[in-house]
């Protein structure tokens, strides 16, 4: 049996991986925690041999934690988060990342995905790997300036977790529009996902944030 730290910020979720992971036979969970600088104490503690983190925990995220922690060379790292940027993987696999999932996927894969890495295997999706051999994410980041203002607006709202049905209300038009808005988006900045865009989105705004 392995044993199994889970470190997330939102306590529902939380809840929920412990519930996932306390149902499979071979994983044991001996540490649960929504504080990253809590999980430092635990993974250096216990010494799981599996630490599932999230990258976006306020004060103290993934990459902080990993990097507090990457010497306990018994303990494998998998990253579970709903965003990450090519630096930040990059940075990560540098530290010895085992593994990386994105919160969309269903939660059997990240079942697989840590079988996989406990047992000596790495879990690093080449759409994901890919964004980690970009020198930077600057190019990708530019490409929203290509947008027009309503595609920017959707952009944002999309961000902030609404339907495309919700945004229809919210800006007075209809569902279908959206979604071929949603269609030239993808395509302009040549991404897949609402989770891609998001990513993106964060980038965009921390990059003109420090131009200010």
């Amino acid at each position: 049996m392995y044993s199994v730290i889970i470190v997330d910020d939102h306590p529902l979720l939380l809840r929920g991986l412990q519930d996932l992971m306390s149902a499979a036979p071979e994983f044991e969970v001996v540490g649960a925690t929504t504080s990253g600088t809590e999980a430092v104490s635990l993974i250096c503690d216990l010494q799981p041999d599996i630490a599932v983190l999230d990258v976006a925990i306020p004060s103290m995220g993934g990459l902080e934690i990993l990097r507090a922690t990457r010497n306990k060379r018994l303990t494998k790292f998998i990253f579970l988060t709903a965003t990450i940027s090519g630096p930040q993987i990059a940075d990560a696999l540098k530290m010895g990342l085992s593994g990386i999932l994105l919160k969309e996927y269903a939660p059997e894969e990240l079942l697989n995905c840590m079988r996989k890495v406990a047992n000596g295997g790495k879990w690093l999706p080449q759409e994901l790997l890919s964004r980690a051999s970009m020198p930077s994410d600057e190019g990708m980041v530019e490409k929203l300036n290509l947008l027009t203002a309503r595609e920017r607006q959707i952009t944002v709202l999309i961000c902030s977790g609404l339907s495309n049905r919700t945004i229809a209300e919210r800006i007075g038009t209809s569902e279908g529009t959206v979604g071929i808005h949603l269609h030239n988006i993808f395509r302009k900045l040549e991404i897949s996902n609402r989770t891609a865009l998001a990513a993106l989105h964060v980038q965009y705004m921390t990059a003109n944030n420090k131009n200010v």
